[in-house]
């Protein structure tokens, strides 16, 4: 594994900048921008995936950093449900909700991957 220097290093937090970028210009759609709940729920819960990685990285513990990383998981599931409601809504159409469901999928495997590698590398420390 590549050395990690600073959050933005990390794979899992660039796939999530990415997802959270194209949840925003998606939420720019008048019809969705209008539909307040929905459009502020699924911006936070894209928002919360990095976010949550930042803030694990920022807190200088290896339990941390998996505590945050657990969170920034569940945020990425959050999403993948949330996008069904958008589809469901006629929010977006079957591409944009395959675009998006793809991101939301590697955002969530890249964070298992590195939690996986943390936790061996802290059994194999023990």
């Amino acid at each position: 594994m590549a050395m990690i220097d600073k959050f933005e290093d990390i794979q899992a937090w660039q796939a999530a900048r990415e997802l959270t970028k194209q949840i925003y210009l998606l939420c720019q759609d008048e019809a969705l921008a209008s539909d307040f709940g929905l459009r502020d729920q699924i911006r936070r819960s894209a928002v919360s995936i990095g976010s949550n990685i930042a803030e694990g990285y920022g807190r200088n513990s290896r339990a941390e950093l998996i505590r945050f990383l657990r969170i920034s998981q569940g945020s990425a599931y959050e999403f993948r449900s949330q996008l069904y409601t958008l589809l469901d809504a006629n929010y977006i159409d079957a591409g944009t909700f395959q675009r998006l469901h793809d991101l939301s999928v590697t955002s969530a495997n890249l964070i298992g991957g590195f939690l996986r590698y943390l936790e061996k590398s802290k059994a194999n420390r023990s």
